[in-house]
């Protein structure tokens, strides 16, 4: 096998990853992903032991074991190119030889899930409740770039979403995919499911306007009437369809949780989402380590 060129898999003068500054050592099987970089400290807040502890840029790392069970929690800063990066990096330390730049026999399996935060597209959702994420909606274009994009994407459902929203055709394509069948029923069984969308900003590829108009005036009310099989669109956020998306087509597994901070259709907003969002990373834990 050709190993992998030096600019392609770009590694550090200790031989960790380039962006993650870790080693294949740092990694656990189950990873917690969180945007927000303070997040961190508070996940690993409840480990037993603390093991590792990394930084570079945005990316912090922290690997322990909480009840007997190894977990990292890595942040990954906000957007779906930062999770491209994550997600590759993470894949290459769990599935690459760094020192002959080959490609491991064995595959070695993740675990994704993604602990943040979201805005809820749907009346009756309150906040301050977790929504866990059975399908991803990929505003952000990323999987398009990457080869057998088709076999890991609902294409039936992709057609009738932008037939039915009268989809510009400047924009980029949107792409749906599911997320982990394992991880909703050892994490979520009890929690609000839906389908979320991940937006490539926070303000006009969410409908908001301040000084910007925007394309589609109407898009927030469109995207809440669209239905398929009886299943609706729950909440916006900025990350989960790269996660869902790289996580099929390099063989993890993934899931995103969200705590609803904001209703926008209610217009409503948490008075301190910070309790609610730690409560859902203290169930998260624990049910991580059954």
């Amino acid at each position: 096998m050709k190993p992998i060129g030096e600019s392609e898999l770009i590694l550090n003068k200790d031989g960790s990853i380039f962006h993650l500054h870790l080693l294949p050592k740092d990694i656990a099987d189950t990873i917690i992903l969180v945007g927000d970089q303070d997040r961190v400290e508070v996940v690993s807040s409840f480990f037993d032991t603390v093991e590792i502890k990394k930084q570079n840029r945005e990316f912090i790392t922290h690997t322990g074991t909480f009840k007997g069970k190894r977990l990292s929690v890595i942040s990954t800063g906000i957007g779906t190119d930062n999770i491209d990066i994550v997600v590759n990096e993470l894949d290459a330390l769990a599935n690459i030889d760094l020192k002959t730049r080959t490609v491991k026999k064995e595959h070695r399996k993740l675990n994704f899930i993604r602990i943040g935060t979201s805005g809820a597209l749907q009346a009756d959702i309150p906040v301050d409740t977790p929504v866990a994420s059975e399908m991803a909606i990929g505003f952000d274009g990323l999987i398009n770039y990457y080869a057998n994009r088709n076999n890991i994407t609902n294409n039936e459902i992709e057609d009738k979403f932008k037939s039915y929203m009268d989809w510009n055709k400047q924009l980029t394509s949107p792409y749906f995919v599911n997320g982990s069948s394992y991880l909703l029923e050892k994490v979520a069984f009890d929690m609000r499911k839906g389908m979320t969308i991940s937006a490539p900003g926070f303000y006009g590829p969410q409908g908001r306007v301040l000084r910007l108009a925007i394309q589609d005036a109407s898009i927030n009310e469109k995207i809440t009437a669209f239905e398929y099989d009886d299943n609706k669109i729950t909440n916006y956020e900025m990350e989960c369809s790269a996660i869902y998306g790289l996580s099929k087509l390099l063989g993890h597994n993934a899931l995103t949780i969200c705590c609803i901070i904001a209703n926008r259709i209610r217009k409503d907003y948490s008075k301190d989402y910070k309790k609610p969002v730690k409560a859902l990373i203290l169930t998260i834990l624990e049910r991580l380590a059954q």
